[in-house]
């Protein structure tokens, strides 16, 4: 017996409740249904996408239209967030000097994680086989440099703060729309957070209710660019069903 997709009776404690509704705008869900076919045929298709995202870091100097860069940030925007608090701001730079300043200092923290031991052995044996170290070119040569902060609490007039919610969950969300968004419209990206990070907040002058949570060089891959040939876990290994 197949059950009624539109059954309400199954639920109890409806929502929004008559109060919820009477109190706060609600609207009618736009949703496409579609048949078992199709979301087959997306599903296959989006896997299929995704598997060749890959992290790069030889970047052509290849300009980028404004336009793509905004279109990935308010696709990120469509992410859930706590309370609906959207506690984030993207920061996009093209300047050449703001992105050669970005540079020095994240390779000044980068030099003392790899050169003078902040990073452990095992994290540096995790990292040997992606060959990373503390040259941080990319981050001139891309055209764009897009910093996401999280804002830990907003700023109301008159200097009133009021806390935001699963701040970290709800940017870690928006970074992987982002990120899906910009591979997508064929852009390639880097998650890159040299730590700390604070001197973000000083180079791009963000107010006391941000902090960095990632950095992303982005652009084209540098023709012929190569990367670690690694493979992702199977299914098997990153699913568990719970009956």
């Amino acid at each position: 017996m197949t059950s009624d997709p539109s059954n309400s009776s199954l639920y109890l404690h409806p929502y929004p409740s008559p109060e919820l509704a009477a109190a706060h705008p609600f609207v009618e869900l736009d949703f496409d249904r579609l048949d078992v076919v199709e979301q087959r045929r997306r599903g296959v298709a989006f896997l299929e996408l995704m598997q060749r995202r890959r992290s790069v870091r030889m970047f052509s100097d290849e300009p980028v239209a404004v336009e793509l860069i905004d279109l990935a940030i308010e696709a990120a925007s469509t992410a859930p967030s706590g309370a609906h608090k959207q506690p984030w701001r993207f920061v996009a730079v093209r300047s050449a000097e703001l992105k050669a300043r970005i540079r020095e200092a994240a390779e000044a923290e980068e030099r003392v994680n790899y050169l003078d031991n902040r990073m452990n052995d095992e994290w540096q044996e995790a990292l040997a086989p992606l060959g990373t170290d503390w040259h941080k070119e990319f981050l001139e040569v891309a055209p764009w440099v897009v910093v996401l902060f999280e804002q830990r609490y907003e700023l109301r007039p008159y200097g009133e703060k009021r806390k935001n919610y699963y701040v970290k969950e709800s940017c870690g969300i928006a970074a992987g729309i982002f990120i899906t968004a910009l591979h997508t419209m064929g852009l390639a990206t880097l998650t890159h957070t040299p730590s700390p990070m604070a001197f973000l907040s000083n180079v791009l002058e963000r107010p006391e209710n941000e902090r960095p949570f990632v950095l992303f060089p982005v652009g084209y891959p540098l023709p012929g660019a190569r990367v670690p040939d690694l493979q992702r876990k199977p299914l098997d290994a990153v699913r568990v069903f719970a009956d």
